[in-house]
């Protein structure tokens, strides 16, 4: 094996067999296989793409490059993962809503990326969370609390890591092929028996077209069947925001008052569809009525509760949880210019707004402001009287929120007359 021969035969428009493709990752991860080599293999796979057996075997190969977790649960080992939207913290009520109903949720979870933020900054706002836990502590939380979420320790999915930053300066980053080895790789490496994928369609999703997000679900379930694991996915609505803000703290403050039966809404309801796709995927009769019992009761919310405590926050966050998130000095209602019925959010707009308040990441290295971002944002369908707030910014500074005003206007699209509501849910791929 090496790397030249590898490369040329996915020159020729061939796919290289099981045997090296796993060379190939184990060289990602050891170093065998130089920059200039993985960049070159990235080109290739991005311009001639693999067989559908190829790229379940790079993708088992890249989970294989590192740590694989194994459970010995009294009950199904089960996640889910999202391709990426704005307001979009499903995770932190997923998590917590499942381990009520008694499996056992492993998640290992990511930062911001581009415009969507990251389900580990928004855990982070909560003073005290630890993401980083060693592999006993990470094994004790979901033990005894039935879920963690965490981030990846460097030994899983190594190959992937590396992979993942060549391709970044490299212009390989859109390829279905190496999306789903680099997705599935880090979810398949955490040792789950069941997962479900949210495969985000929209405005504000990285998938804008319902074909192109077809095309990612059905790679991404295929290839996780084909390697061992049973997975479905959702296709879902991101052309507005799931949630009504965006941003670290506020998006907490959405999970508590989903968790406190506070509010219901689309967040909630995706939550509890996708809770259920994976409970009877898993074999758990009348998943549905599991997942609301176990959201309006408390219970999830004790859960979620029992995981901060665990993972080093507040001991009663649940209990008084707005007393212990932050809150942006500066905060301003945008007025809607005209009356009018909402036709249309630019949803990636919004997210670089909140990105360019300190909310997210420009650089690998900015820290991120946990206070900050857009709340009460209207939805598509809803009428506003002229001066009606179209969002609540939450900002560091007047000038932040001076130019933050001007792109929330521009990102919403007000209209005469009733507008088209899409669906949130639309399709499910097995």
């Amino acid at each position: 094996m090496d790397a030249r021969a590898i490369n040329a035969t996915l020159r020729k428009g061939q796919t290289p067999d099981a045997d090296a493709l796993s060379w190939f990752a184990r060289g990602l991860a050891d170093g065998t296989v130089t920059d200039a080599q993985a960049g070159a293999f990235a080109m290739g796979v991005c311009l001639n793409g693999l067989t559908d057996a190829g790229r379940a075997a790079f993708t088992a190969a890249m989970r294989d490059s590192g740590k694989v977790l194994q459970w010995n649960m009294d009950a199904p080992v089960l996640d889910k993962h999202s391709t990426g939207g704005v307001g979009d913290c499903v995770s932190l009520i997923l998590a917590p809503a499942l381990a009520a109903c008694g499996v056992y949720v492993p998640m290992i979870s990511g930062r911001g990326l581009g415009h969507t933020g990251g389900t580990l900054d928004k855990l982070e706002a909560i003073p005290g969370f630890r993401t980083t836990l060693s592999e006993d502590q990470f094994r004790h939380v979901v033990g005894e609390v039935g879920c963690a979420i965490v981030s990846a320790s460097a030994d899983i999915a190594p190959a992937d890591k590396r992979l993942y930053a060549i391709r970044d300066v490299t212009g390989t980053v859109e390829s279905l092929d190496l999306i789903t080895a680099s997705i599935l790789s880090k979810k398949l490496a955490a040792g789950l028996e069941g997962l479900v994928l949210d495969v985000k369609c929209g405005s504000g999703a990285f998938m804008k077209s319902a074909d192109d997000a077809r095309a990612l679900a059905r790679a991404l379930v295929d290839t996780a069947n084909a390697t061992g694991c049973q997975t479905s996915a959702l296709i879902t609505d991101m052309s507005q925001p799931l949630a009504p803000s965006l941003g670290n703290a506020l998006e907490v403050i959405d999970v508590m008052r989903v968790l406190t039966g506070a509010t219901s809404g689309r967040l909630l309801d995706l939550t509890i569809a996708l809770g259920a796709a994976l409970l009877e995927q898993a074999g758990i009769e009348n998943g549905t009525d599991k997942m609301n019992k176990a959201i309006s009761s408390g219970a999830a919310a004790e859960k979620f509760g029992a995981m901060v405590y665990a993972m080093g926050g507040p001991v009663r966050f649940v209990e008084d949880w707005a007393r212990f998130l932050p809150e942006a000095p500066v905060i301003r209602e945008v007025p809607a210019p005209e009356a009018g019925t909402v036709t249309a959010i630019d949803g990636e707009a919004l997210g670089l707004t909140v990105v360019e308040l300190g909310g997210g990441r420009q650089v690998e290295t900015d820290i991120v402001d946990p206070a900050v971002g857009l709340s009460d944002v209207v939805s598509i369908g809803d009428t506003v009287r002229k001066g009606q707030p179209l969002a609540r910014i939450h900002a560091a500074r007047e000038a932040q929120a001076d130019a933050a005003e001007e792109a929330v206007r521009a990102a919403i699209t007000l209209g005469k007359g009733p507008a088209s509501v899409p669906d949130l849910i639309l399709e499910h791929i097995a």
